[in-house]
C-alpha cells in the first residue's frame, strides 16, 4: 500500500482528465468525486477507476467534452439527454437542476438519458442535503447478477443513493448497490491480490468463489437473495425504462472501453422547507440519531454508526493522515500519466 496526500492526488487526477481533453472545471469536479470516495474509504469508486474513464474518452465511446441537452422541460421534472459525456458531469448538472426545481416546486426530478457512470452516488446525493434538501439518485449498471433462480448475468447492480441533512452531524447517507457487494470491492480484491468471501459471486460455472477473477467471470450475488433482485431491477425501472436509456443487458460497465454505457438516472430532491420548518427536521434527524446510538450494543460491538457517519470519520482521518492507495492503482495512475503525457509526481506517494 501507498500512502497518498488527497489535495495532491485530486490535482494529479484533474491533471490526467485534461490532458484527455475535459474542461478545467469538469477535470476537477471528477477528481473530486473519485478523492472524495477514497477519503470515505469506498476505494473500489476512488482513483482506482481513473484509469477506466480515460479509456473511454480515448476509444470515443465518452465524449470529453458533455454537451447534455434537456428534452422535457416541465417545472417540477424533467428529461436530461446527456449525449455519452462524462458522467460526473451529467450527474451533477441533474442534481443541480433537480435542487433548483425542488425550491420551486418542493420536489425536483431529473431523468437522466445516455449517460456514463459516475463513481459514489453519495457525492451527489450530499449535494441536495448541503442545500436543505433529501436527495436522491439511482443509476443502472452493465449485467451483474443474475435473475434469481437464473444464472447468467443479466440484471445490474443498480446503486441507489438517499441523503438528509442532519444538523450539527454529517449528512445521514445511504449508498448501495443491491448485490451481496459492489463489483468495485471484487475489483479492489484483484488489485491487492487478495481473496475474497465465498458469499460475494458464483464462478462461471455456478459454484461459489473465493478468486475475485473467477467472480468478474461469473455472477455477483443479490443482497438478501429473491429481495436484491427485485429491489435491483425496479432501479431499472426508474433509471432506465423511464429515462429511455439502456436497461439491464444494454448497459455496459465503465471497465468497457469499447461500448458506450446507455445508463440512466433518476435523480430527485425533495425541499425539506416545502414540508416544514428546516431546523425542526434537523432536530428530528438529531433524534434518531442519538436513539439510533444509544441502542443497546451486540456483543464484541464498541459503537454503533448511523449511516454516513463511518464515512464521515474516515475522510477526517485520511484528510489528515493521507489515503492508502494499492500500489497497483498507483502503477495504473502511473501508466494513465505515461499515455497521456502528464508527470507523476513522485512526491505525491509517501
Amino acid at each position: 500500500m501507498a500512502l497518498v496526500r488527497a489535495d495532491g492526488l485530486r490535482d494529479f487526477v484533474a491533471a490526467l482528465y485534461r490532458a484527455a481533453g475535459l474542461p478545467t472545471t469538469d477535470a476537477l469536479l471528477v477528481a473530486d468525486s473519485l478523492v472524495k470516495a477514497d477519503l470515505w474509504g469506498h476505494s473500489s469508486h476512488g482513483v482506482m477507476r481513473a484509469p477506466w474513464y480515460l479509456d473511454r474518452i480515448r476509444t470515443g465511446v465518452m465524449k470529453a467534452r458533455t454537451q447534455a441537452e434537456y428534452l422535457v422541460d416541465g417545472g417540477a421534472i424533467a428529461v436530461l439527454h446527456g449525449h455519452d459525456g462524462v458522467g460526473q458531469v451529467i450527474a451533477k448538472q441533474a442534481m443541480d437542476s433537480a435542487i433548483e426545481r425542488a425550491k420551486k416546486h418542493g420536489v425536483g426530478i431529473v431523468s437522466v438519458r445516455e449517460s456514463n457512470h459516475h463513481g459514489a452516488l453519495g457525492y451527489f446525493t450530499r449535494m441536495a442535503a448541503a442545500a436543505g434538501c433529501i436527495g436522491m439518485l439511482v443509476a443502472n449498471g452493465s449485467p451483474a447478477m443474475a435473475p434469481w433462480g437464473g444464472r447468467k448475468k443479466v440484471v445490474g447492480n443498480n446503486p441507489w443513493s438517499i441523503a438528509a441533512p442532519a444538523g450539527r452531524h454529517a449528512p445521514m447517507m445511504l449508498d448501495i448497490a443491491n448485490t451481496s457487494v459492489a463489483r468495485g470491492k471484487i475489483f479492489l480484491a484483484r488489485q491487492k491480490g487478495q481473496p475474497i468471501p465465498d458469499s460475494w459471486a458464483l464462478d462461471k460455472e455456478g459454484r461459489r468463489t473465493t478468486d475475485p477473477m473467477a467472480a468478474l467471470e461469473g455472477v455477483i450475488q443479490p443482497m438478501g437473495e429473491h429481495k436484491g433482485y427485485a429491489i435491483s431491477a425496479m432501479m431499472d425501472v426508474l433509471a432506465g425504462a423511464l429515462s429511455g436509456s439502456g436497461m439491464l443487458t444494454e448497459v455496459a460497465g465503465p471497465y468497457q472501453a469499447e461500448r458506450r454505457s446507455r445508463s440512466g438516472h433518476f435523480v430527485m430532491a425533495l425541499n425539506i422547507a416545502a414540508f416544514g420548518l428546516l431546523p425542526v427536521f434537523e432536530d428530528r434527524i438529531e433524534r434518531m440519531i442519538a436513539e439510533l446510538k444509544a441502542a443497546p450494543r451486540a456483543e464484541g460491538v464498541d459503537e454503533i454508526f448511523y449511516p454516513g457517519e463511518m464515512e464521515a470519520r474516515a475522510e477526517a482521518r485520511h484528510l489528515a493522515q493521507g489515503i492508502d492507495l494499492p500500489e497497483n492503482t498507483v502503477l495504473d495512475l502511473r501508466q494513465a500519466a505515461t499515455h497521456w503525457g502528464v508527470a507523476f509526481p513522485e512526491e505525491l506517494v509517501a
